[in-house]
């Protein structure tokens, strides 16, 4: 028997060498890097810049005592920060004696002014509430309370907007104690 020539099997020839990944990853790599950039540029054009805080009307109401030497040490003291909200720059002309902090731009203000005369219906029957040891006498407001402390040698204001929660009041009450002598609560007649 003989045998039929054999010839060696033909292989294909290689593929020449590169001298880089191939050519698909290449194009994956390129995509992969433009979808990045697109979807940082996405997500910083539809972000809004944060607007800058500019002075704030704080309106001005009766506080025959602003200029007190008590007003004075308690403006001297008052933090720049109350938990979310930051002490805010006044619009001239500001009422003496008085201050407001601002969570964000355009959005409620929380705002002090000491040196008031006392509340009409603070009275011997008014309930008083403690906070870090000042007396408050609240007068409840659309949207907003007010709470005056009565135990200073001056009456002072705090109105808060509503949902403020505690923070503001006990860090004021702090300033307030730190500031100014606790006195006897001298309440008007009972209506």
């Amino acid at each position: 028997m003989t045998e039929p020539d054999s010839q060696p099997d033909q292989q294909p020839d290689p593929e020449p060498a590169s001298d880089g990944p191939p050519r698909r990853v290449l194009i994956a790599a390129v995509a992969l890097a433009v979808a990045a950039v697109v979807a940082v540029l996405a997500v910083a054009a539809t972000r809004e810049a944060a607007p800058v805080p500019g002075p704030v009307a704080i309106a001005a109401a009766p506080a025959p005592q602003a200029d007190s030497d008590a007003c004075k040490a308690l403006m001297a003291v008052l933090p720049d920060d109350l938990d979310d909200y930051h002490r805010a720059e006044a619009m001239a002309p500001a009422p003496a004696s008085a201050a407001a902090w601002q969570n964000e731009p355009g959005s409620d203000l929380v705002v002090l002014r000491c040196g008031i005369g006392r509340p009409d219906d603070f009275s011997a029957s008014a309930p008083l509430q403690a906070v870090d040891d000042v007396l408050w006498f609240r007068i409840p407001g659309v949207d907003r309370t007010t709470w005056v402390a009565v135990d200073r040698p001056v009456y002072v204001a705090l109105t808060l907007p509503e949902g403020s929660g505690p923070t503001p009041i006990q860090l004021l009450s702090r300033a307030v104690a730190k500031a100014m002598p606790a006195v006897v609560p001298d309440p008007g007649p009972v209506r």
